[in-house]
């Protein structure tokens, strides 16, 4: 199980610049843009599966030491930013820790290979009869 994403603010840094976003004249004062920081391998929150499997999942969105980025510019105010990237953050992992439900075999009905067969025979037909005769 995972824990709330507010378990993880001890761990996380965030990073602050100009956003290109929203916000006119803002944008060109003011740090909205929020960039989260997840050292994902020194976590002390999630156990070494749960690392292995993120890893496996996330590997093309980790930095070279190993931080998972988020960042959020949606927003001309920094802490709905901040908000954002948390949530973001935090679906990411949930989505990453998601395992696939395992796909059961299955095997057409015989009404279903009938059906179909029969189809094909009308159509094979269908051309037969367009051939000129010998």
């Amino acid at each position: 199980m995972l824990p709330a994403a507010d378990a993880f603010l001890p761990e996380i840094t965030f990073q602050t610049s100009r956003s290109s976003g929203p916000g006119g004249q803002n944008v060109n004062k003011v740090e909205s843009r929020v960039e989260l920081r997840f050292p994902l391998r020194d976590s002390q929150l999630l156990t070494e599966e749960q690392k292995a499997l993120i890893l496996e999942k996330l590997a093309g969105q980790l930095t070279a030491e190993g931080l998972l980025l988020v960042t959020a510019q949606d927003d001309r105010s920094q802490l709905r930013n901040k908000e954002t990237a948390l949530a973001r953050f935090h679906a990411l992992l949930l989505k990453s820790l998601r395992r696939p439900k395992p796909r059961k075999a299955t095997k057409p009905s015989k009404a279903a290979v009938r059906k179909r067969l029969e189809g094909k025979k009308l159509h094979s037909d269908k051309k037969a009869s367009r051939r000129k005769l010998d």
